[in-house]
């Protein structure tokens, strides 16, 4: 049904301004009590074999939703009744900016994915701190916040940026992401280099701390699939040598040449971050790594052309707790987590793990 919907409605439309009404049909029935809970119960049935803890936290099972759909944290709930269950908001700037100029997302129909080059588009920490503030949760639900640098900041002066919004944000965060992986903010992939990137982490650690003393705020970073193998290695073992609590492998990719894409050249050609079914192979050899670097030590998030059971069951093969999607939301519609958790609940049944703990990084082990 939804299928039939996207190709008669949704694919006639921009693909901006078809997420913006998806969205607000979302939240609207978010809104309503009864509804809401009817949905929820069709929609995000629980399944207590996928039950996880990550990061210090309980979670109904690995799979989430990752940043960019929800930037401004207005639609926490709507997207926990859709069976996401934990919702990474933002990315969040210093300051509120509008992004890139319009046209800026693009759907790569044959490729199943997406390109955009939004430019973190978003109302800046300070309007999303007081939205999380003031909220008051309908379902139970991880809240991650994401944060990036404003376009408008200087590089030398990123790491203030960047603390301004931890300050802010860190006392909602269940987790907080230190996003340095985006391709669409000019010179932001930069400070995923170790030299900026220790000092970096490390006031965004300090300022987390001062905001909620009461509690560790888990800091996780962001990284791009288009980092060389020694650039992973090197973030990997900072991330170990900071005590950092995990990392999100991986954000979108600048790369076009060998994916196998099918899209006309026109749509291929736009500048900005491809995501989708093209990214997987490359996401999941980049956790593979991490893995095999860091094991256990920190928590791995795969992401990136995740699109059913058997791509979230292979990235928790591969080392990840916790898996997130995006992109393929748009293609499969509302049904999409209930499909995938009923899917990947069957692939632990009959696996030889008792639990997906045990199976969190089990093929990389097996190959070591």
């Amino acid at each position: 049904m939804y299928k039939y919907f996207f190709h008669l409605v949704f694919r006639r439309m921009d693909p901006e301004r078809a997420h913006h009404l998806a969205f607000r049909w979302i939240r609207l029935v978010a809104r309503v009590p009864g509804l809401r809970t009817f949905v929820a119960a069709v929609l995000a049935p629980r399944h207590e074999e996928l039950r996880t803890e990550a990061l210090g936290l309980r979670l109904h099972s690995p799979f989430g939703l990752a940043a960019g759909f929800d930037k401004n944290a207005v639609g926490v709930d709507g997207m926990a009744m859709l069976g996401f269950d934990h919702v990474e908001i933002g990315t969040v700037t210093g300051e509120p900016q509008p992004g890139n100029p319009k046209k800026r997302l693009f759907r790569l129909v044959a490729d199943r994915a997406l390109i955009n080059r939004m430019g973190f588009n978003n109302e800046g920490s300070l309007a999303v701190a007081a939205r999380l503030a003031s909220r008051t949760p309908v379902f139970r639900t991880v809240v991650g916040v994401n944060i990036g640098k404003t376009k408008a900041v200087p590089e030398d002066e990123a790491v203030g940026d960047y603390v301004k919004s931890a300050e802010r944000l860190a006392p909602y965060a269940d987790y907080l992401v230190v996003n340095v992986s985006s391709p669409n903010t000019p010179g932001l992939r930069d400070l995923q280099a170790v030299g900026h990137l220790r000092p970096l982490l490390g006031a965004v650690r300090e300022a987390a701390d001062r905001a909620v003393p009461a509690r560790r705020v888990p800091l996780l970073v962001k990284i791009a699939p288009d980092l060389a193998d020694e650039d992973v290695d090197a973030v990997a073992d900072l991330a170990v040598e900071l005590g950092l609590d995990g990392i999100i492998a991986t954000n979108t990719t600048i790369a076009r040449t060998g994916l196998g894409l099918r899209s006309g050249p026109a749509a291929v050609q736009e500048t900005g971050g491809l995501s989708g079914a093209p990214l997987k192979a490359r996401s999941l050899q980049v956790l593979r790594r991490l893995y095999a670097r860091v094991g256990d030590r920190i928590t791995l998030v795969g992401v990136g052309g995740i699109e059913n059971a058997e791509d979230a069951w292979q990235r928790i093969l591969a080392g990840a707790t916790l898996v997130q999607g995006y992109s393929a939301f748009v293609y499969e519609g509302p049904f999409w987590a209930r499909t995938l958790h009923k899917g990947l609940a069957a692939r632990l049944r009959t696996s030889p793990y008792a639990t997906l703990a045990d199976a969190v990084g089990a093929d990389v082990r097996t190959t070591a």
